[in-house]
């Protein structure tokens, strides 16, 4: 898939993964600006849950329906096709509320003991199958050697009715701790309630994984009515960062002219100027992406994001060492983002400066494992040096994040050839060899 001129969003928005799967796939689509955002709206809800607020990631998933999953106690997956639906802060608190809620409750741990450890890349690839075999791509998933459908989804994906209603309770519970309104949550029963009547091969997949139904409703509508006279929060912050983050996602998937037809839209002058940099970028205008994004920083001078921005505007017009100075300043305006760090290895990589660039990689992987792309250019860089038992390490792990297990196990067991036994990458290639493995055995027992 490509994004042209747009080649990544991580920094715009970068295609992390990939499950290589020839029916449906699951690609998430990580951007430093629009995950931060999200945190923003979530950080009340999660603290609400007692779930740690920087540990508990707000990814967003390349997908058009209408769906919110959870396949590790560390991540919230949102389709980008319903965020794209929401109207306000609160709508999507709701979601994040109600799949928090899953976690909280134990339910997904449970759901865990078939896939084994979704944080490493090779439990989050097979992780995610499922999650393509439950959207619709069974097939595809069984290529992989995820297992039989029906079982890996009835083991990772099912929920039932009382466990939707916990889940249900306890969001509300955690969005009035929070001082949201809940008719955000109800708002987004109404948004689900409309798929009931459609056929089981039009609902989207939120519907057919979460049992929704008129019942439901009337139950939140009761407790929202019971627990009217509670503390609301003041919502400006929230709306800022919910109208940042859609105003981005949209930018990125929407025609550059729909974008630029809508800026007065955007409901705030950064924003409106960082929408436009985007559409004068997709449609080849550098002068003009530039200039509007030099005065969104203007606007919002220690902003980290906007610089990662024009950053990646420099960096696709081949303007590679103005690229690394934009993206430098992203950095040290914030040290700790993964997905920044990736985007200034990937300009230092770009323009020639391994010595830097591999560094800067390594740290965002010790941040970030997640990052496909970075992954790639992790790999490059170990090459250009010379250790090619570090490029095939990397390359393993990048595989087995993407759910290609037969290519995983190439590398990895070349990894393991080239590495010090015993030694931590040693260790962590060998870790993937187990995983390609079992998913091997798996799929001979089909």
């Amino acid at each position: 898939m490509t994004f042209h001129p747009l080649t990544r969003l991580a920094s715009i928005l970068i295609l992390t993964f990939t499950l290589a799967l020839p029916a449906r796939a699951v690609q998430l689509l990580r951007d430093a600006d629009m995950e931060y955002a999200l945190a923003q709206i979530a950080a009340p809800v999660l603290k609400a849950a007692g779930l740690s607020a920087t540990r508990t990631k707000i990814l967003v998933v390349n997908d058009g329906t209408l769906n919110a999953f959870v396949v590790s106690n560390d991540a919230i997956y949102i389709n980008s096709g319903l965020i794209g639906r929401m109207n306000n802060a609160a709508m999507l608190q709701a979601v994040i509320a109600h799949e928090a809620a899953h976690i909280a409750n134990g339910h997904i741990t449970r759901r865990m003991t078939n896939l084994g450890n979704a944080r490493t890349a090779a439990g989050l690839g097979l992780a995610l199958a499922v999650v393509a075999a439950a959207a619709g791509g069974g097939e595809a998933a069984g290529a992989i050697a995820i297992g039989t459908q029906s079982s890996a989804i009835r083991s990772f994906l099912s929920h039932t009715r009382a466990e939707e209603s916990s889940a249900d309770q306890s969001g509300a519970r955690f969005m009035r701790s929070a001082g949201i309104p809940l008719s955000g949550m109800i708002e987004v029963m109404q948004l689900f309630r409309g798929q009931e009547v459609l056929s089981a091969a039009r609902q989207d997949p939120y519907v057919r994984s979460h049992p929704l139904s008129r019942d439901r409703l009337r139950a939140i509508q009761a407790y929202a009515a019971s627990a009217q006279g509670g503390t609301v929060a003041n919502s400006a912050t929230w709306d800022y960062w919910f109208a940042r983050a859609k105003g981005k996602l949209t930018a990125y998937q929407r025609r550059p002219s729909w974008t630029l037809n809508r800026l007065g839209d955007s409901g705030y002058k950064d924003v409106a100027l960082m929408r436009e940099a985007m559409a004068r970028h997709r449609n080849s205008q550098t002068k003009r992406a530039l200039s509007a994004i030099d005065k969104a920083i203007a606007v919002q001078p220690n902003d980290p994001f906007y610089r990662d921005l024009k950053g990646q505007i420099l960096m696709e017009t081949r303007q590679f060492a103005a690229a690394a100075n934009s993206s430098a300043r992203a950095v040290k305006l914030r040290p700790n983002d993964g997905l920044l760090q990736a985007g200034y290895g990937r300009a230092l990589l770009a323009s020639g400066n391994v010595s830097a660039a591999l560094p800067a990689l390594e740290r965002a992987r010790s941040i970030d494992f997640r990052d496909g792309s970075m992954l790639r250019d992790l790999s490059v860089a170990y090459a250009r040096t010379g250790n090619n038992g570090m490029a095939s390490l990397i390359t393993a792990e990048r595989y087995a994040l993407s759910g290609r297990m037969k290519d995983a196990g190439i590398h990895a067991k070349r990894a393991t050839g080239l590495l010090g036994e015993g030694t931590g990458p040693w260790q962590r290639a060998h870790d993937v060899l187990l995983a390609t493995e079992r998913a091997e055995k798996t799929k001979k027992r089909r």
